[in-house]
């Protein structure tokens, strides 16, 4: 497919963007960032939970985040769950959904299995814009920290993050 014709199914249907994301899928930084991207421009967006082990709670995550992420999105979102191995769940998914680019959120560096896999590299090299939400080395914002704490359906602490507070820069 030449670019102009790219370009040309990319207007009529919208871009297609695959959110990846598990304990993170519904978090306040990664709402925002969808909020962000639909308002730049019509996209469809899909979310994919990948790295399950435990389908029930797969399914869980998928629907809490696909209803908080629908408003920010302006509408539907996909929802896809990958196997255990994150990035093979991520480039079957962008085999078969005609995505154009990637939102992959993490956990923060110090706890993230994802990062130290190196999957955002790894996907960026399957060919499409990757935009990563990683969360500084500064501690999560409560907000963020409950929602994490509840997807997982733990305690703040099983986090190791106490006392959370917002990380500089980050805003209110």
């Amino acid at each position: 497919m030449s670019s102009a014709e790219k370009s040309k199914g990319e207007s009529q249907r919208g871009t297609r963007v695959l959110i990846v994301a598990n304990r993170t899928a519904s978090t306040p930084r990664l709402i925002e960032a969808v909020r962000r991207r639909a308002q730049a421009s019509p996209c469809q967006f899909a979310l994919l939970v990948p790295d399950v082990t435990d389908r029930k709670a797969a399914d869980w995550t998928l629907e809490t985040a696909q209803r908080l992420l629908r408003p920010a999105a302006r509408g539907r979102v996909e929802g896809l769950v990958g196997g255990p191995d994150p990035f093979e769940s991520v480039r079957e998914a962008v085999q078969q959904g005609n995505f154009d680019e990637i939102i992959i959120s993490t956990l923060p560096k110090r706890v993230s299995k994802w990062l130290r896999r190196d999957l955002i590299r790894r996907v960026e090299g399957l060919g499409l814009p990757v935009t990563a939400i990683v969360p500084g080395a500064a501690k999560l914002s409560g907000e963020d920290t409950l929602l994490l704490a509840g997807a997982a359906g733990a305690n703040v602490g099983d986090f190791g993050l106490g006392g959370a507070r917002r990380p500089e820069g980050s805003g209110p």
